[in-house]
């Protein structure tokens, strides 16, 4: 049987000392704003892939994604030291877009409405020209 609660509570341990980590111990240039978006781990707890949003160009993005995987032994000696569990996860980053995405059809949908009231007013105008 599945702990349900056991994995979220260690993800979610795993993201707060993770962002802490990176808010305040990290000195690597290439890691620009970056936030930890989630964790998901493995049933048996021993890996977790880490979901990063980063705001910048896509060059900027791959910088700090590198950045995070060149730090991931530091970062896992240090959640060794913080959390109190047996075996700390093996960590894989993975660059999360979702924001990103949300963000660009929030901009399509504003463009969208835009464009379908521009139009009607001019439809309507034309109708009471004929």
């Amino acid at each position: 049987m599945r702990n349900y609660r056991r994995e979220d509570q260690l993800s979610g341990a795993i993201t707060r000392e993770l962002s802490d980590l990176m808010r305040t111990r990290m000195k690597d240039p290439r890691i620009g704003f970056a936030s930890i978006t989630g964790v998901e781990l493995s049933h048996d707890l021993r890996y977790a892939k880490v979901f990063v949003s980063v705001m910048g160009s896509p060059e900027e993005q791959r910088e700090t994604m590198r950045g995070l995987d060149s730090a991931n032994g530091f970062l896992r000696r240090e959640l060794a030291q913080r959390l109190t569990i047996r075996h700390v996860p093996e960590i894989s980053f993975r660059l999360d877009e979702s924001i990103a995405r949300g963000a660009r059809v929030l901009d399509l949908l504003k463009q969208v409405e835009k464009e379908s009231a521009v139009p009607v007013s001019a439809e309507s105008e034309r109708e009471e020209s004929d």
